[in-house]
């Protein structure tokens, strides 16, 4: 009897274990979730309420929280310096700069995928590794001798330099996960190759097309360098503008933190509708089948 209630008694403590860390890990997770949220949103939180407060303000470590809120900065930003125009000039080259490295990578990404062409991926991705600002320079003398320094085209070329290596890798990973078995039933049935890609690979890719189309004017929009050297004085995009903010002798930071408030709040607003179709795109060429 007494050896029966010892072989009970053992088992207690190795549950009670069991129980204090299955409790600790829940409490764990929620710590690191939360120091890790607060670490990326203090910034953001601190670019926001700096843009409500005058430069005296955002000196003055006593008015952190407790200050009189003044909309200047976002008058001088959007009326006196003509952000609009810049906001127009960044929305126009990162939205050609998307659509022709779409029409160029997808293509490009699904002959690379069906045709195992390893090499030419590999020349790709190099595209991808290289540095550009290395490329700055001979690029500036290219274009200064076709006279297309200043313009929009400029500016979109060199946008999808960086915009069509990624759309081509998300592409190809996607069209892997795609079965051929599909495309093949397409041809039995009277279609071409070209004509299976665009009636049946294509429609299916929609995730893929979706998630490398938002990435690449994700990146086009908050490109500053390529923008920099460039750009002209009437094709500025809203990045380099935000420099206007920092002059030799000071530097404004009430209009510099309400003009990066303008540059990131569209940003922020495109992922937050649009980060289900991101991850689904992202996720879908994780897997064959």
């Amino acid at each position: 009897m007494t050896a029966a209630v010892t072989a009970q008694a053992v088992p207690e403590p190795t549950t009670r274990r069991r129980r204090r860390k299955s409790r600790a890990y829940p409490i764990f997770r929620v710590v690191v979730l939360t120091t890790t949220v607060l670490l990326f949103i203090a910034p953001l939180m601190w670019m926001l309420v700096a843009s409500f407060k005058t430069n005296v303000d955002i000196y003055d470590s006593s008015k952190t929280f407790v200050f009189t809120p003044t909309m200047d900065n976002y008058s001088n930003v959007l009326g006196r310096n003509n952000y609009f125009d810049f906001i127009f000039n960044s929305f126009w080259v990162a939205l050609w700069s998307t659509v022709f490295s779409l029409i160029l990578g997808v293509p490009a990404a699904y002959a690379m995928s069906r045709f195992s062409m390893n090499r030419s991926a590999m020349v790709v991705l190099m595209a991808r590794i290289i540095p550009g600002v290395s490329l700055l320079v001979p690029w500036y003398f290219i274009f200064a001798n076709m006279r297309l320094v200043g313009g929009f085209a400029v500016l979109i070329l060199s946008h999808m330099f960086v915009a069509l290596p990624l759309i081509v890798y998300i592409m190809m990973s996607f069209f892997d996960s795609l079965p051929t078995e599909l495309e093949d039933a397409a041809q039995v049935d009277g279609l071409t190759p070209i004509g299976a890609f665009l009636r049946i690979s294509l429609p299916l890719s929609v995730p893929g097309l979706a998630t490398a189309g938002i990435l690449s004017f994700i990146f086009s929009w908050n490109n500053f360098m390529f923008a920099l050297v460039l750009a002209g004085a009437s094709t500025k995009t809203l990045p380099v503008a935000i420099f206007n903010f920092v002059s030799y002798a000071s530097i404004d930071w009430g209009g510099l933190m309400a003009a990066s408030v303008v540059v990131t709040v569209p940003i922020m607003v495109i992922a937050l509708f649009t980060q289900k179709y991101i991850v689904a795109g992202l996720t879908a060429g994780a897997t064959k089948g």
